[in-house]
């Protein structure tokens, strides 16, 4: 039986470049466990921080150390792909954040016209923009906490604008509430604030990330998450919740070790946990996301609610990420997982638009 080629994308120009190294040396891996080695020969390609391509033996030493290499000499070309991108036969780009999530790297992989995993450049740059995400679930009818859009130039505007600016804010929505910059993952430059000072600090802050920012109420709630496999027949995996003692769920709770605990499935309810696994379905759906993605929501105990927070289409895939582990946990192991994702990805390009 003929090899298939898979190009491993990983590295990449965001803030996630590490957790990107992370999730590509656990795929890796996982390609070369007993049931894939006989299917797929796997080439790594490492982007470096600042967007030059590499191939051959740095991204195997990335890979195999676990840290991005230092002191890499800038490219002359940053444009020029290396000669073997083009004898790849699928794509696994696991480049998480901007440049990596947000429909840029597919659209170019969508210009080489080979498969590649996950979303294409509609589902990932909706999932990527909590703004444009959040009016598409609105749209579709999933439920979800009160939120508005502001832009920088209204944060950064004179002296009369952005004191009424705040004034609807706080009517309109309250304290406590969070401000989040539209298109940066992992927590980056997220502030929960309770009064006016943070609230206005949390906007100057928000604005030198991104020019568009959301703030959404705040809401008291268990966290949990659903991951969704599949193309246009998606399926839902158990739940999970995520707890903490920290005061929210911002970088460094998400990305140091014993500050959260996971706990899979999630003690909830029978007709609660289907109802979470069909909105997952829903939201998955609503963006037209493909492959894989991870969906977030609130479960309000008192009142019964389940308000959307947010979809992940390219979510962390280390050993012990939340994605990969709520699919362990439902039957469908890592080296299953990935084969899984190739073939939906070949699936996906045969299928004509």
């Amino acid at each position: 039986m003929t090899k298939l080629r898979v190009g491993l994308l990983f590295g990449g120009r965001s803030g996630e470049h590490e957790v990107s190294i992370k999730s590509a040396k656990a795929i890796f891996n996982a390609f070369a466990t007993e049931e894939n080695v006989s299917k797929y020969d796997v080439v790594p390609f490492y982007i470096q921080k600042d967007g030059a391509w590499q191939a051959g033996e740095i991204p195997q030493q990335v890979i195999t150390s676990g840290q991005p290499l230092q002191n890499l000499a800038a490219s002359p070309n940053l444009w020029q792909l290396p000669p073997q991108a083009a004898e790849m036969d699928v794509w696994f780009p696991i480049l998480h954040g901007p440049n990596g999530e947000d429909g840029t790297i597919q659209g170019l992989l969508t210009l080489m016209q080979v498969p590649y995993v996950g979303s294409g450049v509609l589902g990932s740059a909706a999932g990527m923009d909590k703004i444009a995400m959040k009016d598409v679930f609105a749209q579709a009818g999933i439920p979800q906490v009160k939120y508005m859009a502001v832009t920088r130039s209204q944060i950064w505007s004179n002296a009369c604008i952005f004191p009424k600016l705040c004034d609807e804010i706080e009517t309109n929505l309250g304290y406590p509430c969070f401000v989040k910059p539209a298109n940066l993952g992992s927590s980056v430059g997220i502030a929960k604030v309770r009064d006016r000072r943070e609230l206005e600090t949390a906007l100057d802050n928000a604005a030198s990330y991104d020019r568009r920012i959301i703030i959404e109420a705040g809401v008291v709630a268990r966290e949990v998450e659903c991951a969704v496999l599949g193309n246009d027949s998606p399926k839902a995996s158990i739940i999970g919740e995520i707890t903490y003692s920290s005061d929210f769920y911002d970088y460094e709770t998400k990305y140091t070790e014993g500050k959260a605990d996971l706990l899979m499935p999630a003690p909830l309810p029978e007709a609660i946990v289907s109802q979470i696994q069909e909105l997952a379905i829903k939201a998955f759906i609503a963006i037209d996301a493909s492959g894989l993605s991870r969906v977030d929501f609130f479960y309000v105990e008192a009142t019964g609610e389940i308000l959307i927070n947010e979809i992940n289409t390219l979510p962390g895939f280390t050993a012990t990420s939340m994605y990969p582990q709520l699919w362990s946990r439902t039957g469908v192991s890592f080296p299953q997982l990935v084969d899984q994702l190739v073939q939906f990805a070949i699936e996906r390009h045969s299928t004509p638009n």
